[in-house]
């Protein structure tokens, strides 16, 4: 008598199970995409950029009178709208390290400098006395090339020199943008550009 042997697994079961061995990898991956542990600088950080995507003024501003630039914290993305909407931007950025370090709501810019100088505040010294009191404008300034200057006491929209802290949360509470997109962003805004960080 011949005894027929019977797979434990039938075709259907075997292509499941394998499928979903193959796609584990995939997904793991998605997740720690969507899932950032900030890390030293120099390490590659997988980053989701499903949400740096364009959107419209309306859901966040009455206007856009003398322009309106929108930071999405989440997104790690600054979005700007002109005066008369014909020209919009979408420039990445670094955000506030912790939830500590992040303001939201409303504010405007109230001045605009080329060549900022930097300086710490009192709190970001308290926490880093090795920080020197002063930084002049030049290629060491945290504040790169361009600084705006909000409202809110100590809360700048600015350039970098140090390219890898764009899409990172990065800052002791300002929004970080590449130094050629601050310079662009700069020559589009005015005193009285009204900002909104979600």
């Amino acid at each position: 008598m011949t005894k027929i042997y019977k797979p434990a697994l039938g075709r259907r079961a075997f292509l499941a199970t394998g499928a979903s061995f193959l796609a584990a990898p995939a997904l793991a991956q998605t997740e720690a995409s969507t899932t950032e542990i900030e890390r030293d600088l120099d390490e590659i950080v997988p980053r989701n950029i499903s949400s740096f995507r364009a959107l419209d003024w309306r859901p966040y501003f009455d206007n856009t009178k003398n322009g309106a630039i929108l930071v999405d914290v989440t997104s790690r993305a600054l979005h700007f709208w002109s005066d008369d909407q014909s020209v919009y931007k979408l420039y990445p950025s670094s955000v506030p390290l912790t939830e500590d370090l992040t303001r939201r709501g409303r504010t405007r810019v109230v001045q605009k400098v080329e060549g900022p100088s930097w300086r710490p505040t009192p709190s970001m010294k308290e926490r880093n006395p090795e920080w020197p009191d002063h930084v002049g404008p030049g290629p060491d300034n945290p504040l790169g090339t361009h600084a705006l200057y909000l409202s809110w006491t100590y809360y700048r929209i600015h350039g970098t020199h140090d390219t890898r802290k764009i899409g990172r949360r990065s800052s002791n509470g300002c929004i970080g943008l590449y130094n050629e997109h601050i310079s662009e962003l700069f020559s589009l805004t005015k005193v009285g550009t009204q900002v909104l960080l979600i």
